[in-house]
This record gives C-alpha cells, structure tokens and sequence, in this order.
C-alpha cells in the first residue's frame, strides 16, 4: 500500500507540478508571478532566528525536514529533535518536540531554546522563495531558513 502512495504522489506531482508552475499567480504590476514551492521533503538548513526585532545567527548544525507524513526533524543547534508537524497549505504547527539531552556552550543552548520556542508556540506561516524558507509566528518573529545538505 505504501509503494502504492508513493507512485500515486508522484504521479500526482508530474501531472499537476507543470500545471501551477505554468499558470502561478501574478504579483501586482511588476509582471512577477510566484508559484507555492512545497516545503517538505527539503533539507532546511536553519540561517537565522529574529525574535523581539533581535536577529540570531544559527550555529551551523541547525537543520529543519518535514516529511509528508507529518514527522519533522533536525537539530536545534546542539540537540537533535524529533516532531509532529501539520501542514495545511501555507500554515505549519508543530506539536509533541522532543529533543536529545546534550549540553553545549552557552550561545548554543540559548540559540536552541528560542529556536524550540519559536517552532511550537503556535502557527507558523511559510513563504517558500526560491531555495529560502521563512517561517513567522503570530508576533512577527521570524525563523530563516534555507536549502542545504543534512549534517
């Protein structure tokens, strides 16, 4: 049943991928179009957290998959973690995170604890843009994202 699936989406995706890529939605006069890239399935590596107007560069261990069966993991910059994420279009909740027990220097730890915080206080909205990934919280904090290998 699962190869089934699988066939199934991806013959979902060859069928309907050249379509919204070609139709898109276009962005005021600027003769922009945008198309809604999917983000999961991606290797996100974690750029940078705003919290409060306050921008944090990310240790470079920081890494972020959502599958399409809603399992999410990564490292939030010193402790690998495990998830449940919900995605509904361009809406994303994290719920059930569970992380390794590692302790690391201070400007890590304080980094993965705003990052674990910002992930599961809420609904995050995605704007995928080209190989970027921004995730918003209702308060305007910001997780940046971008495309990169797994660590």
């Amino acid at each position: 049943m699962n190869r089934y699936k699988q066939r199934m989406t991806l013959t979902a995706t060859a069928l309907f991928l050249p379509l919204m890529v070609a139709c898109g939605s276009a962005k005021g006069d600027s003769g922009a179009v945008s198309v809604q890239q999917p983000v999961t399935g991606i290797d996100w590596r974690v750029d940078s957290l705003t919290v409060g107007g306050t921008t944090r560069q990310a240790p470079a261990t920081a890494r972020l998959r959502i599958d399409e069966d809603g399992k999410a993991a990564g490292n939030l910059g010193c402790n690998q973690f495990s998830a449940r994420a919900t995605v509904n279009g361009d809406r994303i909740t994290f719920g059930n995170l569970r992380t390794t027990r590692m302790a690391c220097e201070k400007t890590r730890m304080d980094f993965e604890r705003a990052l674990a915080r910002a992930l599961t206080t809420g609904t995050l909205v995605a704007k995928a843009d080209d190989a970027k990934l921004t995730l918003t919280d209702g308060d305007g904090d910001r997780v940046q994202l971008s495309r990169g290998a797994p660590a």
